[in-house]
């Protein structure tokens, strides 16, 4: 999870461009609603709250931790992982840019924001780690699984204690919601995704 670091550049780890895995199935569209006027609302039209937004960023990754364990060709390995560090990297930067010092603002509990904080650190440094090495290099599968345990224990401590405190705060989780797409799509594009 990044801080002011932004995604890594197109071919930074092995040269070529990373493409979303075989293994990983896409997100299901959520189902249309409609407008006053009786028409389809498009998905793109229904901002996601910032909590939702973050806790389906969650989710997702989670699957493909899971994956990840069931994976043997090294090939696919990599593509995962690379799918995986991408991901997290995106996600944690637009929470530190965004959703971190809003909530911040609106929450009085700075040493969840301080652990958060840490926790990012440590998530970004096994991260780097994984992107300097191959699937298949002694240790690549093991970093691997112990960042997935990692961010399950960040995860359940942001949806468990920063999330619900946020709920219950005056923020505009709509607001910070778009922010957070629109970030995340231009952080994916710098990406190549």
């Amino acid at each position: 999870m990044t801080a002011t670091k932004t995604a890594p550049a197109k071919g930074a780890s092995n040269g070529a461009k990373k493409q979303a895995p075989t293994a990983a199935k896409p997100a299901a569209k959520p189902a249309s609603k409609t407008k006053g006027n009786g028409k389809p609302e498009s998905p793109a039209a229904r901002p996601a709250d910032a909590i939702k937004l973050l806790k389906a960023d969650h989710k997702e990754v989670k699957t493909w931790f899971k994956q990840y364990e069931k994976l043997e060709a090294n090939a696919e390995k990599q593509s995962l992982a690379d799918t995986i560090c991408l991901a997290l990297t995106v996600h944690a930067q637009i929470e530190e840019e965004i959703f971190y010092p809003a909530a911040r603002l609106a929450i009085d509990d700075e040493d969840l924001f301080d652990e958060a904080e840490v926790e990012h650190g440590s998530a970004k440094q096994l991260i780097a780690e994984i992107q300097a090495m191959k699937a298949g290099d002694r240790l690549f599968d093991a970093k691997v699984i112990v960042l997935g345990e990692y961010i399950d224990h960040h995860v359940q401590e942001e949806e468990e204690e920063m999330f619900p405190e946020a709920r219950d705060s005056d923020l505009d989780l709509k607001a910070l919601g778009l922010q957070l797409a629109a970030r995340k799509e231009e952080l994916m594009a710098e990406a190549g995704q």
